[in-house]
């Protein structure tokens, strides 16, 4: 669908459209949607709702999205165009909450957790805390690194428990700062 092949283009219902397992038969996320753009909504496992969004590579964001909600991304159904053009994609992603009744968890009190970084501090164990607050500034990196490490295995761990078998990498510019997200 492209909005310049039509003065006004019809928005598909999110109803109408065929749902996609997150992590297909190969062990790859949405490997055909790599570097398009439109607009996306992500289902839990008991097909509700967490997420809509739009975006310039749907692929990227669909394995940010896996990385930083694991639990949350078990399908997505997608409306992809040819050029970018936010007002079209925003009006999609309006039309899609208006057709659900609510605004998406994702879409408002845990935004933070859909679109940002994973900030590793809360996921601190007790003496990784204590060794972070008791550190020298000049080591305090070191140590979220190494807590960030951490807890990039555990999600990796997670998702290859769920067949993904392509490789994520993760900014190691990040974890110094206690921050995760993909390159």
């Amino acid at each position: 669908m492209s909005p310049s092949s039509n003065p006004t283009p019809t928005i598909p219902a999110l109803a109408t459209l065929p749902r996609h397992p997150y992590i297909d038969a190969a062990g790859q996320v949405a490997p055909n949607l790599q570097g398009c753009i439109g607009v996306y909504a992500i289902f839990d496992a008991a097909e509700v709702l967490q997420y809509i969004g739009y975006s310039r590579d749907i692929r990227l964001s669909l394995q940010q999205h896996l990385v930083r909600c694991p639990n949350e991304c078990v399908s997505y159904a997608v409306v992809s165009i040819d050029r970018p053009d936010r007002p079209w994609l925003q009006a999609i992603q309006a039309q899609w909450i208006a057709e659900v009744g609510a605004i998406p968890i994702g879409n408002a009190q845990e935004r933070a957790r859909w679109e940002q970084a994973i900030d590793v501090r809360p996921l601190m164990s007790a003496a990784e805390a204590e060794a972070l607050a008791t550190a020298d500034p000049l080591q305090q990196p070191k140590l979220l690194k190494q807590v960030a490490r951490r807890v990039e295995a555990d999600i990796l761990k997670q998702l290859h428990q769920r067949s993904l078998r392509e490789t994520l990498v993760f900014n190691p510019k990040l974890k110094e700062s206690g921050r995760l997200d993909l390159k």
